[in-house]
């Protein structure tokens, strides 16, 4: 079973049961990585050699005041949230320890829910500030720990690697994750990455929990007792225990219903559920993340989804863009889409007509990445010759009868009129002309221009190099 939070709670004070009745307090409400201290002197060892979540500090200790720790605490590890912590209740001592550096001071005894909201918080400031720590580092460099772990996800976007790193500064933390993006996106593959990253060593389980009732989504994630309902014969572990130490990935949760929204906020806040049937809860021992096609203001503020629920889900949130608004990912999605196909499918791999990839940019891809693939596949099944047809995609993209067409490619050009101003253009006019409407449409891919123009690279790269002033110099060009 995995520890929460992923730094130990550090409790020093010289009372052992006070010590024993808290650790237990904390164990039995989801607060497992609990470290106690009876003494300032070991604390101090502690603090010198261990990083800590949040410190619950006595003020009087019997060996070393409890501000003299704190004064050494904020000087090794002022990121760490300090609980300062007293029998005696004077305004001048709590002020003093806040001016000092102490996120908070509680009076014994102390009413445990107001111990618990206030330990929670401290808990949430401390992984948040250590996340943004992860992710200064990410962004000053350029390079991913752990690439392999993206595989699967095909990109060469940079808007999409800015999505990995920070993928990989929140992964480690407890809290949940909320990604949004349209359908076909690849929402599922950044939640398996997530669950990869964490290094958390149970299974990564999955539900679609849209247009399921209230009871369906309470058994399918808490499990019930035997006898908890008329055909409950034998009991039935949830998904949440399932996964219990790994993580569970909640998809289509904008559409999840408000009595099941109370169930999932009181599993966050509370790291317990009640199996259907049960008066004993369990401990919520999961990582979750959740997915959905809605905005974030359509999440908000749509009247339909509760708001306490929703600031929880979004601690950390990744926004995946559309494949219209990366479409540099469209040309290798396509190549590694097609090998695919081609390797299922018992095919030999295509040749693709020249300026086919251009082609595919000027459509938006409404269905996104899995709009493509299935476009691809389906192109690969009827495949007859050598040649990749444009018919397939012409076809599935012509939904409103607007179509773009394929760029014109070498042999085509049989069916090409050119129409002239009055004034015939130069030799040199014309082809500084061709060259500019090939570079404009294969967005300043010279490759891809040359294709269109029916020439080599390096011709096209020569043609380049002439001075742009001589256009009207009349004569031919090699």
């Amino acid at each position: 079973m995995s520890k929460f939070p992923s730094k130990p709670v550090f409790i020093i004070d010289d009372e052992e049961q006070f010590l024993f009745s808290i650790g237990l307090s904390l164990r039995s409400n989801g607060i497992t990585n609990v470290l106690t201290c009876l003494t300032g002197a070991k604390a101090r060892e502690y603090i010198s050699t261990q990083e800590f979540s949040v410190i619950i500090l006595d003020i009087n200790l019997p060996d070393i005041s409890g501000t003299e720790l704190l004064g050494l605490i904020m000087e090794q590890s002022p990121e760490t949230p300090v609980i300062m912590i007293s029998a005696i209740n004077q305004a001048e001592v709590a002020v003093d320890c806040i001016k000092k550096g102490a996120a908070d001071y509680l009076v014994k005894p102390f009413d445990e829910s107001r111990m618990l909201t206030v330990l929670k918080n401290a808990i949430a400031q401390r992984e948040l500030h250590g996340e943004n720590e992860a992710l200064k580092g990410y962004l000053l460099g350029s390079q991913l720990k752990r690439p392999g772990a993206f595989e699967h996800i095909v990109t060469k976007n940079s808007r999409m690697h800015s999505l990995f790193q920070y993928v990989e500064a929140i992964s480690v933390t407890p809290f949940p994750v909320l990604i949004t993006g349209e359908t076909g996106v690849g929402k599922d593959l950044f939640a398996q990455v997530i669950h990869k990253l964490s290094e958390r060593k149970g299974q990564f389980a999955t539900v679609n929990v849209a247009g399921i009732d209230e009871n369906t989504f309470s058994d399918t994630l808490f499990g019930h007792v035997k006898g908890a309902f008329t055909g409950a014969d034998r009991p039935r572990q949830g998904l949440i225990e399932q996964a219990a130490g790994g993580t569970l990935f909640l998809d289509e949760i904008g559409d999840l219903c408000n009595a099941s929204q109370v169930k999932l906020l009181r599993v966050i806040q509370n790291r317990d559920y009640l199996p259907l049937g049960s008066d004993v809860s369990k401990l919520a021992d999961v990582r979750i993340i959740v997915a959905t096609n809605k905005t974030i203001d359509e999440l908000k503020n749509g009247g339909q989804f509760r708001s306490d629920l929703f600031h929880r889900l979004r601690t950390h949130h990744i926004a995946i863009p559309p494949l219209r608004d990366r479409k540099d990912d469209i040309s290798v999605l396509f190549e590694f889409f097609l090998s695919e196909a081609c390797q299922i499918l018992k095919k030999e791999l295509p040749a693709v007509p020249a300026g086919f990839t251009e082609f595919l940019k000027r459509y938006d891809f409404p269905g996104n990445i899995r709009e493509l693939k299935s476009m691809v596949f389906d192109a690969v099944s009827v495949q007859k010759n050598s040649t990749l047809s444009w018919e397939v995609f012409r076809k599935r993209m012509d939904c409103d009868g607007d179509c773009p067409q394929p760029l014109s490619t070498p042999d085509q050009t049989a069916e090409l009129s050119l129409h002239f101003e009055p004034a015939l253009p130069t030799i040199r006019q014309a082809v500084q002309a061709l060259i500019t409407e090939a570079l404009n449409r294969t967005n300043g891919n010279q490759n891809a221009a040359s294709r269109l123009l029916g020439i080599t690279p390096q011709a096209l790269s020569r043609r380049l190099k002439y001075n742009r002033a001589a256009i009207d110099n009349a004569g031919p060009q090699d």
